[in-house]
Parts: C-alpha cells; structure tokens; sequence
C-alpha cells in the first residue's frame, strides 16, 4: 500500500470534510488509541496529590470534591 505524507494542517482539513457520524468514529479510534497513557497519567497525578496532601497534613481520601478543588487550586497558585 502507498504510504501518503500530509502535513497536520492538511489532516485536519481532511477530517473537518467528513460526515459528522464519521468524525465520531475517528475521535473513537484516537481515544482508544491513548486511553492507556491517559489512564496511567491519571493514577499517577492521584498517587501525587495523596503524597502532597499527607505531607501537608490532610488525608485525600476523606477530603471533599471542594476541599480538594481547594486543595489543588492552592497547590497552583502558590508562589
């Protein structure tokens, strides 16, 4: 089979002309594709907040949605 060589900019114009139902299909496959990456990124930014929560003294599990909203928000803008 021919390989064909498209810049990123011509991939995505090619995708934008596929039927909607198709560009579903497409955003599907891609997922899939990184699913496994994104999952191990995931557990491990948890497995980091748990750490920096006990450092400081909080336990994560028993913290709130917004108390770790908090939390994190506060890791961000700290200077």
């Amino acid at each position: 089979m021919p390989m064909l060589s498209l810049s990123n900019q011509q991939v995505i114009e090619l995708v934008q002309q596929l039927p909607a139902i198709q560009q579903v299909e497409l955003f599907r496959f891609l997922l899939h594709q990184q699913w496994g990456e994104w999952e191990s990124l995931s557990q491990y930014g948890n497995h980091q907040a748990i750490i920096i929560a006990q450092k400081r003294g909080y336990h994560w599990n028993r913290m709130t949605e917004d108390e770790r909203e908090s939390f994190v928000d506060d890791l961000v803008h700290e200077d």
